[in-house]
């Protein structure tokens, strides 16, 4: 009869559990050890309790616990599939790698979901932390588990993991609070945007300008769109003659190509030969584009300007201006959108479009051209000033988040400040934790 395997020691569970000098990453406080990540926790998930994504509800008497990157990813009613382990645990996303610390009932989500139960001797919030200070490799959506058998972490004594949280919470509280203005300042650029289109169109914005310059208030002329200008159409030479296209150098514009205020390119160009060869007008002067058809028009209404030789397909409408300024007009119909989308959208159509005769019938208070040019100036100099803060908001925003890795780094070195020596060394702590698991 083959010999039974007799259980280890817990001397020998604490080698087992313990990583070699020559394996340790960096040095640490003398009282703290390298201990396996498999040693400190216990695998709770339980494959027969999940709920797949597809039977989230909105709201529901069970939070749903998944690998996205919200720590809530819906609800459920099934109170049969509520974790009923211990509590708090931190759920680990296999395929995600995202890192939850969940002390609260919740049912688990279906797919890549690992539950881990941190042993009773170890603060569960330092766990945590040291879960997400792991140096995982990404490897897209495989499973990340796997490796957990290779991964090592420091452990302080007892005292010593609650003085980091402490520590760890406090910094990233004031982070968080920075966080949250500088988001307000990033998410805010289209409201301010849209203020200063607002006094920009209604005289406020160059109220100074026409006092300093002898300008009446009064100067303000009602205008129709349609009396800005020339309003030319496209249409689309044939795609399966390619003499049309070959050696094109003409840029051809259709809605795909509405992205930016100014068009310099498009996914596409024409010939000479396929212009001619199609109901499109071949336009050399600098000219407004607008959208009249597509499936975008219920929520947007595309505006651009193009300065260089072009033409465009039936979906648009290239306004050349003139007398008024083109960047104005431009600026005016974006401050307008919503005002478009509201008074000339067509009904009933299988393809969102434009009504051509009411938006020419589009009115705005148009002031003389001077005023026109200076409008324009001012514009472009204060959405440049509110692009540097949203930018400046958003790289701070970033650098945030390498804050708080730089802090989790230092926290799992002994750097925080927090260490005493002279407490008792976590190797006695770990061989408590082995002998009550």
């Amino acid at each position: 009869m083959p010999k039974k395997k007799t259980a280890l020691t817990i001397e020998e569970r604490l080698q087992q559990a313990l990583v070699p000098a020559e394996e340790q990453h960096y040095e640490v406080p003398e009282n703290w050890v390298w201990v396996r990540l498999l040693s400190t926790f216990v695998n709770k998930t339980d494959s027969k309790k999940k709920i797949q994504q597809k039977f989230y509800l909105k709201t529901g008497d069970y939070a749903i616990v998944d690998q996205g990157q919200n720590l809530i990813g819906g609800y459920t009613n099934d109170a049969s599939l509520q974790y009923d382990g211990e509590l708090p645990v931190v759920v680990f996303g296999d395929h995600t790698r995202c890192v939850k610390y969940v002390d609260f009932k919740f049912v688990q989500g279906a797919d890549g979901v690992k539950i881990l139960l941190p042993f009773k001797s170890f603060d569960s919030k330092f766990f945590y932390y040291a879960i997400m200070n792991l140096n995982i490799p990404n490897m897209g959506y495989r499973r990340h588990f796997p490796l957990f058998d290779k991964l090592t972490l420091p452990l302080p004594p007892l005292s010593e993991q609650q003085r980091i949280v402490e520590r760890i919470e406090e910094l990233f509280a004031k982070l968080d609070e920075a966080k949250e203005r500088l988001q307000e300042v990033a998410d805010s650029f289209a409201v301010r945007k849209a203020a200063i289109l607002h006094k920009a169109f209604t005289g406020e914005l160059t109220k100074q300008w026409r006092l300093e310059n002898g300008v009446s208030d009064e100067s303000w002329e009602e205008k129709k769109l349609g009396e800005v200008g020339s309003w030319l159409g496209g249409g689309t030479p044939s795609t399966s003659r390619e003499e049309y296209w070959e050696n094109g150098n003409i840029l051809w514009i259709t809605p795909k190509d509405m992205k930016s205020a100014v068009i310099e390119d498009t996914l596409m160009k024409v010939n000479e030969i396929g212009v001619k060869n199609s109901s499109a007008n071949y336009i050399e002067k600098p000219a407004l584009l607008v959208v009249m058809r597509s499936g975008i028009l219920r929520r947007t209404f595309p505006v651009a300007m193009v300065k260089k030789p072009f033409t465009v397909n039936q979906d648009l409408k290239a306004i050349i201006p003139d007398k008024d300024d083109l960047e104005f007009l431009y600026w005016m119909l974006l401050s307008n959108e919503q005002r478009i989308l509201d008074t000339c959208m067509k009904n009933g159509t299988t393809v969102e479009s434009i009504n051509s005769n009411a938006l020419k019938d589009l009115t705005f208070k148009c002031p003389t051209l001077s005023e026109q040019h200076e409008i324009v100036r001012l514009i472009d100099d204060l959405l440049a000033r509110e692009r540097a803060a949203q930018q400046a908001a958003e790289q701070a925003l970033a650098s945030i988040d390498l804050m708080k890795k730089s802090i989790l780094a230092r926290a799992f070195r002994g750097e925080l400040g927090t260490n005493k020596a002279s407490e008792a060394s976590a190797l006695e702590l770990l061989r408590q934790v082995l002998a009550e698991n």
